[in-house]
C-alpha cells in the first residue's frame, strides 16, 4: 500500500484529520513530507497536538536512524497502539522494549515491528505495509483512530 493510499484511508475514518506538512506548515524542515493522522472531529487546531498514526519518509539524522528511511521508495507507518495492544502484538510489555530491542532487524519491510524509538510509550511500525501486513495496518489504524476518540471524549467532559 502507497503513503497515499494510506492518507486516504486514514481520511476515510470519522473525524480523522490527515496532514502531511510542507512549507510554510510552521513544522520543522525534517518533517516536510511527513503526515500526521489526527482525531479532530471538531475542526480544533488543539485536537492536532498529538497524532495517533504517522507516515514518515526520511531518516531524522541522530535521533531516528533505525530503519534506514532513506532509501529510495521505504517509508514507515507508526501507530500508537497502546500498551495492551502492543503487548498483544508484540508478546511484552513496552516498558519492556529496552530488553527486547536487539531482536528486531528496523529495516525489514513490510513486518510488524516496535517503534524504535516510541516502542516505550506504545507505538509499533510498519515499514512499507504489503501482503502481508496491509490488513493488520489498517485494523490498527482503525483502533488507535478509536483510541484518540476515547482520549478526546475524555478530554471534551472535564
Amino acid at each position: 500500500m502507497s503513503e497515499d493510499e494510506l492518507i486516504r484511508y486514514g481520511r476515510s475514518l470519522p473525524g480523522v484529520i490527515v496532514d502531511t506538512v510542507g512549507e510554510g506548515s510552521g513544522a520543522p524542515q525534517i518533517a516536510w513530507g511527513d503526515s500526521f493522522f489526527y482525531f479532530d472531529p471538531d475542526d480544533d487546531p488543539q485536537n492536532r497536538l498529538h497524532p495517533f498514526t504517522t507516515i514518515v519518509t526520511k531518516d531524522y539524522t541522530g535521533f531516528d536512524e533505525a530503519s534506514d528511511l532513506d532509501r529510495p521508495g521505504v517509508f514507515r507507518l507508526n501507530i500508537a497502539v497502546g500498551r495492551a495492544a502492543f503487548v498483544d502484538l508484540l508478546g511484552y510489555a513496552p516498558s519492556q522494549h529496552a530488553e527486547h530491542a536487539g531482536e528486531f532487524d528496523y529495516t525489514q519491510l513490510d513486518e510488524l515491528l516496535p517503534h524504535p524509538v516510541y516502542a516505550a510509550q506504545g507505538w509499533v511500525s510498519i515499514l512499507n505495509p504489503g501482503e502481508w501486513t496491509l490488513e493488520t495496518a489498517k485494523g490498527l489504524i482503525a483502533d488507535a483512530r478509536d483510541l484518540a476518540a476515547k482520549r478526546h471524549d475524555r478530554r471534551a467532559s472535564h
